[in-house]
Order: C-alpha cells, then sequence, then structure tokens
C-alpha cells in the first residue's frame, strides 16, 4: 500500500520504511505530492497529528501517516509540550530550546524534574476517515542539569533515561530506537496494523 508521510524529515521516513518493511507498506514523502506543513492548532498531541495526516491524506488522495511529539516536564506543568520544537520562539531551534527549559528548571530540585517524551501517530485510510489508528508512547525520564552526550537531537541530551542511567544523546542509536517514545508508538502501531 502507498502511503504518505506527513513529514519531510529523511531520517523519520527511513525509519518507517524498516520498520514496516515486512507490512509492504510504501512510504513517500509529503513533498512528493506537493503537500506543505499545516498549521498545528490542536491543543493535544492527538489533534496535531490528526491535522497533519489530515491535510497529507486531502492533497495526495493517499493514506497518511504523521506524528505529533514533544517533551513534558511535570514542574512546568506539562511545558514546553506542543510547543517543544518552537519553545524557545523559532522552530527547531535545539540550543537555544534546551537552554530555555533548562533556565525554567534551575531552581527545580532532582526529584521534582520529572518529565516524559510523547509521540501519537495517526494513520487516516483517506481525509475524511472517521476511524483513525492512534498509536501513542511515553518515554518517562527526568531533566538533567547540564547537556550530556553527542548523539540524538532536540532535548536529548538533557534527558535522563533512569533505567540506564544515561542521556538519551548518551544511548546507542539501537537502544534508543527500542525505548524511545516514537520507538514505542512505532512498535504499536505495528502491532495493530498487524492484527487487521
Amino acid at each position: 500500500m502507498k502511503l504518505v508521510l506527513a513529514s519531510g524529515n529523511a531520517g523519520k521516513l527511513a525509519e518507517f520504511r524498516q520498520l514496516f518493511a515486512d507490512l509492504d507498506l510504501d512510504f513517500h514523502p509529503q513533498s512528493e505530492f506537493g503537500v506543505d506543513d499545516v498549521e498545528e492548532t490542536g491543543l493535544s498531541f492527538v489533534e496535531n497529528a490528526l491535522l497533519k495526516a489530515r491535510h497529507a491524506a486531502r492533497i495526495s488522495g493517499l493514506p497518511a501517516l504523521a506524528d505529533d511529539s514533544g517533551l513534558c516536564v511535570d514542574a512546568l506543568d506539562g511545558a514546553p509540550g506542543l510547543y517543544s520544537a518552537r519553545y524557545a520562539g523559532s522552530h527547531g531551534n535545539d540550543g537555544a530550546n534546551t537552554t530555555k527549559l533548562l533556565h525554567a528548571l534551575r531552581d527545580v530540585p532532582d526529584e521534582r524534574r520529572t518529565a516524559r517524551f510523547v509521540c501519537v501517530l495517526a494513520l487516516l485510510r483517506h481525509a475524511e476517515d472517521p476511524q483513525p489508528i492512534i498509536a501513542q508512547g511515553t518515554w518517562e525520564g527526568r531533566i538533567l542539569h547540564a547537556p550530556r552526550g553527542e548523539h540524538g537531537f532536540g532535548y536529548d541530551p538533557v534527558f535522563l533515561v533512569p533505567d540506564f542511567g544515561l542521556s538519551a544523546a548518551e544511548l546507542t542509536a539501537a537502544d534508543k530506537h527500542r525505548h524511545s517514545h516514537r520507538g514505542q508508538a512505532m512498535a504499536r502501531l505495528h502491532e495493530l496494523l498487524q492484527s487487521r
């Protein structure tokens, strides 16, 4: 089945192609169909994932898969949350976002620095699909006081994974893929699609 991935991220595209290869799903980036990014006006990760998938399905005429993800910090009432990629203002400025986060938590003790990454995947068979397939993953951790590690992106260097005692940026790619919020959501979606 041919699917449009509501993203321009080449790394995500490769991940989805690899994980779903056994299900004969043929993923294509939204750019192949002239699909631009839709404004994320939802109030939850689920709503934003659905907005993106519906937009891509409507323009491409194909089934569409979208994800929405972010970091939710308990001491900040869930912030940066939906605004994780643009927490410091401009979209995707990892350094500025991390600096702002660490500044906001500067006086917060370790035991109150709990946080989680959240990923929601939404698959629509067509633009008006009333019964989307939704898979979610969460990755529990804690925010460090300073960045550690060279791998990953975004908030990975300041996200401590307690089971490993390492930041997400210190994990191997295989461990991160297996345990991360996105890895969990993708595995759940795979299960849901296999059972259909």
